[in-house]
Order: C-alpha cells, then sequence, then structure tokens
C-alpha cells in the first residue's frame, strides 16, 4: 500500500469529491481524507492554491471538473466566469502548492481538458497534447480521465501513467434497472454509433449485449469551420433495418445536441421503437429547450449522463433525464490505486456486465 491518501478537492468539483471522501471512510475505518484548498484570487485576475494542511508523503488524487461553468470569480470589479482554462490553471497551482513533498500526485481529470482538440489537420494548436506533456513535466504519477475523446492521446506521455475509464458498466446497471420491458436479441435491440468516432464504444457493449450495430455517417462542409468545427451537412445511416426495435446511441458527450437529436429524429423516422441516448458527458451548451421539443415531438425516449461533470439543476428535473451516479467508481479507482492493485477489473468490466445482462433475462 502506497502513503495514506490525501484528496485534494477543487472547487469544481466539491460535490461530488465530498461524496467520494464519505465512500472511502466507509470502507477505511471512518477515516476521513479530504485535504483543505483554496484557490484565491486577486483583484487583478491573478491566483494561486493554498493547501491548509501538510501532504508530505501523502498519496495525493486531485479531482477537478474543467466543464463546471458556474463558478465565477471577481475581477476589476466585475464577474468572471471560470472557463475550462481557469480550472486547468487552478490543477496546476494545486500540484505546484504541493512543493514535491508528496508521496506522489494523481490527477482524477473526468473530462480531459482540451480531448477534443486531439489532433492537428492545419496550422493549429495540440492543446491536449501540450496539457498532458505539462502535467508529466510537473511529476504527476498518473491521470484518470473518463471516455476519452480519442483514446490515442495517452500516446503523447508514454512514461506517465494514464487509464481512459468507461463507463460502460453504470450505463448497463442504470439501463437494466430502469426498464424491466428489454428484449435483449438481434431482432429487438440494436446499438447506434452517431459518427464514426464513437464506433468502439458501440461495438463493445453490442458484443456484450449480442445485438447488431447501425453508424451513422457525418457529411460535413470543410470549406467553413463553425463554433471550431466543420458543420454537419447531413447524417447517413449504415446499417440494417431499426424497425420496430429498441435503440440505444451512445456517445462521449452531447455538447450542443444538434447532431444527436438529428440522429434521434432519423431513426424514428425509420421506424425505431424506442430511441435512448447514453452520453458520458451531459454539457448541454445550447440550453435545455430544443431537447424539450424534441422529446414532446418523439424524437427520443430518454438521456442518460453521468454526474461526473456539474449538472445544471433544470437538467435533473426533465423526466426525459437520467443521472447515472459515478461517485463509488471514482472511490474505488482510488481505493484501489492506493492499495496497489491492479486496475484491470474497474477498467474493463465486460465480466460484470455480462453477468448482469444473465441475471436480467433469467429474469
Amino acid at each position: 500500500m502506497r502513503g495514506k491518501i490525501g484528496l485534494v478537492v477543487l472547487n469544481s468539483a466539491e460535490k461530488i469529491g465530498s461524496r467520494v471522501d464519505q465512500i472511502l471512510s466507509e470502507w477505511r475505518d471512518g477515516e476521513h481524507f479530504l485535504i483543505p484548498v483554496e484557490c484565491p484570487r486577486f483583484s487583478s485576475g491573478e491566483g494561486k492554491c493554498i493547501m491548509k494542511e501538510s501532504v508530505r508523503d501523502r498519496d495525493i488524487y486531485i479531482l477537478l471538473d474543467v466543464c463546471n461553468t458556474s463558478l465565477t470569480y471577481d475581477m476589476f470589479g466585475e464577474k468572471n466566469r471560470m472557463s475550462p482554462d481557469d480550472h486547468y490553471q487552478d490543477l496546476k497551482r494545486a500540484i505546484a502548492a504541493c512543493n514535491g513533498k508528496a508521496d506522489r500526485i494523481n490527477v482524477i481529470m473526468p473530462f480531459l481538458y482540451e480531448g477534443r482538440q486531439h489532433r492537428k489537420t492545419t496550422r493549429e494548436s495540440l492543446d491536449c497534447a501540450v496539457m498532458l506533456r505539462e502535467l508529466e513535466n510537473m511529476g504527476v504519477h498518473s491521470l484518470i480521465t473518463f471516455d476519452a475523446h480519442d483514446p490515442r492521446i495517452q500516446n503523447v506521455v508514454p512514461l506517465m501513467g494514464m487509464e481512459n475509464v468507461s463507463p460502460a458498466l453504470q450505463f448497463t446497471q442504470a439501463f437494466l434497472t430502469e426498464y424491466e420491458d428489454l428484449k435483449i436479441d438481434s431482432e429487438h435491440m440494436m446499438f447506434i454509433a452517431p459518427d464514426e468516432g464513437a464506433t468502439g464504444r458501440v461495438v463493445f457493449l453490442a458484443t456484450l449485449f449480442g445485438v447488431n450495430i447501425g453508424m451513422f455517417y457525418k457529411r460535413r462542409d470543410y470549406t467553413r469551420i463553425v463554433n471550431g468545427s466543420n458543420p454537419v451537412v447531413a447524417h447517413d445511416f449504415c446499417g440494417t433495418s431499426v424497425e420496430g426495435k429498441d435503440v440505444i446511441v451512445i456517445d462521449d458527450m452531447i455538447a450542443s445536441g444538434g447532431s444527436m437529436l438529428d440522429t434521434g429524429r432519423q431513426l424514428k423516422d425509420m421506424g425505431a421503437k424506442r430511441v435512448f441516448i447514453f452520453s458520458t458527458f451531459g454539457l448541454f451548451t445550447s440550453g435545455l429547450d430544443k431537447f424539450d421539443k424534441a422529446y414532446a415531438d418523439g424524437w427520443f425516449d430518454r438521456i442518460f449522463t453521468t454526474n461526473l461533470v456539474w449538472q445544471k439543476p433544470e437538467l435533473k428535473e426533465r423526466k426525459w433525464y437520467f443521472s447515472v451516479t459515478m461517485d463509488r467508481y471514482i472511490a474505488a479507482l482510488i481505493d484501489t490505486a492506493n492499495r496497489g492493485e491492479t486496475l484491470n477489473d474497474l477498467l474493463k468490466p465486460a465480466g460484470r456486465i455480462r453477468q448482469m445482462l444473465d441475471i436480467y433475462k433469467a429474469k
């Protein structure tokens, strides 16, 4: 076992961090592991990080949510909303505040900072790779992230541990618990990739469920860039008939949601019985109104996302939404890593998913 756990929870992940600490406390004889931390700002907008307790020889786990846009700070007398860049700067401040005294430093960053900027297509920055190299140079031992947009980005830091965790087990558990009328076979169910990038996630679950897959191909307009990417012109479907089937659309994130909703509309037009959407990160950057309308129009039946990123309070009130809780999973990752045991069973839960499906089918 490594040194005593030190859980450093930045403001962006305060709620989930306190629950993780409570779970670890239940597993470890009532001991708590939170290290008080503060990231104050000067009136100019400059900041610093202050550790309120010693981290010497501790096994430090820094937890943050770079997508938490609910936080603000004062700058020149005005409120400034924290962006992913601000959260990342606070992470580096927290690492620096450890002053090299910790046994090792691990970062738990559920949404990989700049993960969407994972490759170059022209003269542009490669922000995710720069971030990973910075953390490596600052002495970070390992980084744990969830459902990275492109897992190959870990090749940037082959000597720093980087674990890309899939929430497939938690999605399966929530899905099977919420719906008792599912017929899990190729005649009644199908998994759908909304684009070619999601194919790996879809193949993994479809293989365990024993059903077929389909895929949408995004035709883009490469002559212009809108909001950082080439706009989608149309979604073309590749696969067998979805008529009369429950279909599950899987992707790593819902940003504005335009593509996902168009996928749902086309699937319903093609005769799908029910459309369920699994997305690790529900950002909903353009608000919830379009989802309310799409749900009312019957384009989808339920959206499942995790609580790994900040969730708008009004989102939880929507009857079309289901929040998949990941608190115990994060606690299990920390507990297992600190004990020096393998994370393989947590990172590859295929056996547990199969067991869950067998129980469901037997019922």
